[in-house]
């Protein structure tokens, strides 16, 4: 079993003086609550379902796209937690569909709902159709949702954020920093509450998840050498959910404190530690195809064939940062969990112009990229994107 805190440069874990000091008052609301968790089949929405499982909710209902995600949830769930008392199902249904307000309509209603659907990939801006559905599912989902969790009279909504819509230079970033502008003007009328946070490390589709798989097909690694993230784990990104969800107050968006704790780490220097828990030494590469070439040859010696580069695809930030300049934090209130404090905030004539340009654009049926980019530049004046004209779909 790796030791994902010692792979991420760490040695204990972020939150656990918070939970310990929280864990009276989170157990009450969970074990009082009905809850519906959004896209609770993915990696962080499957460590939020297990935090609220396990603390034994009166309800707890799970929506994801993945019908086979939701079965290796539930066969999780009851290989470790075991059963609950309270009511406990999965639906294979988006949250965007007919499907979806109807569930909604038929319950009782749900105290807490958790939205942790999200195209979550820089990859994913590389073309026209793939970043259509970007805005649907991190921003035009998002409203349907809470219009629906403000009709069924939620006490709390929780959408995740991302740290990359601090200062935000792709795509993927600026969608959920337009996501946060909505949640603004929401929040008039539905109390709401969100986090950013790093990579979670192992993700489903996340490079780390990627050596997993390289080296279950016996391939090489890849990585940037240059790039430099935070990382948290899975456990650690239910807390903080569960955390921002339950005890945040109106508007808030919580966020890991940076501390001897927390610190950035390269790919490359997680890889190095990776293989070498497995008992393989890097062996690092010059090429691509040196790696490829010779990998059959290498991994027999007990070397793993890497190819270790700088970055040159668009989006990807030097370093990522939880908040700006000109957000008002609270740090006090937790030990290892910082808050941005807001107030209500947005620009209602720029919020109906994106919508409606959205709608245009899908009425005509077809749009390019250059449309897409040039509306977050619109929503978002300070959009400094990085524009390279290379994605990580041309690479390894």
């Amino acid at each position: 079993m790796l030791n994902v805190l010692g792979l991420i440069g760490r040695e204990a874990p972020l939150f656990d003086a918070d939970v310990e000091r929280e864990e009276g008052r989170l157990s009450d609301l969970v074990r009082g609550g009905r809850f519906l968790v959004i896209g609770g089949a993915g990696s962080i929405g499957q460590a939020v379902t297990r935090e609220i499982f396990k603390r034994h909710p009166r309800a707890l209902h799970v929506v994801d796209i993945s019908e086979n995600n939701l079965v290796e949830l539930v066969r999780d769930l009851r290989s470790t937690l075991g059963y609950i008392e309270g009511d406990f199902r999965t639906f294979a249904i988006d949250c965007g569909a007919l499907e979806f307000a109807a569930l909604m309509r038929e319950n009782q209603g749900y105290d807490y709902i958790l939205n942790l659907s999200a195209l979550k990939h820089v990859r994913s801006e590389k073309d026209p159709f793939t970043l259509m559905r970007m805005i649907d599912v991190n921003v035009l989902n998002t409203n349907r949702t809470l219009d629906l969790a403000r009709e069924a009279g939620c006490r709390k909504y929780f959408c995740v954020s991302t740290d990359k819509a601090a200062n935000p230079v792709n795509m993927m970033g600026a969608s959920k920093r337009i996501m946060e502008m909505f949640l603004m003007r929401q929040s008039l009328e539905q109390p709401i509450s969100t986090a950013r946070f790093a990579n979670v490390a192992f993700s489903d589709g996340s490079l780390l998840h990627g050596f997993n798989q390289r080296l279950a097909k016996r391939q090489p690694i890849s990585a940037p050498r240059d790039v430099r993230r935070y990382f948290v784990t899975p456990q650690e990104s239910g807390e903080l959910c569960l955390m921002s969800c339950l005890l945040g107050e109106n508007r808030d968006i919580f966020f890991p404190k940076l501390s001897e704790k927390l610190h950035l780490i390269t790919f490359a220097e997680i890889a190095v530690k990776y293989l070498a828990a497995l008992g393989f030494e890097a062996q690092v590469c010059d090429s691509e195809e040196e790696a490829r070439g010779r990998a059959a040859e290498l991994i027999g010696r007990k070397r793993w064939p890497c190819y270790f580069f700088d970055s040159d695809t668009t989006g990807e930030k030097d370093f990522e940062e939880f908040f700006t300049d000109r957000e008002v934090l609270d740090m006090e209130r937790f030990a290892s969990i910082g808050v941005i404090k807001n107030d209500p905030v947005f620009d209602a004539a720029r919020l109906d112009r994106f919508v409606a340009r959205i709608a245009e654009l899908k009425g005509l049926g077809q749009w390019e990229r250059v449309d897409l980019v040039a509306l977050f530049h619109d929503m978002l004046p300070e959009f400094a994107h990085k524009e390279t004209g290379k994605y990580l779909d041309g690479r390894m």
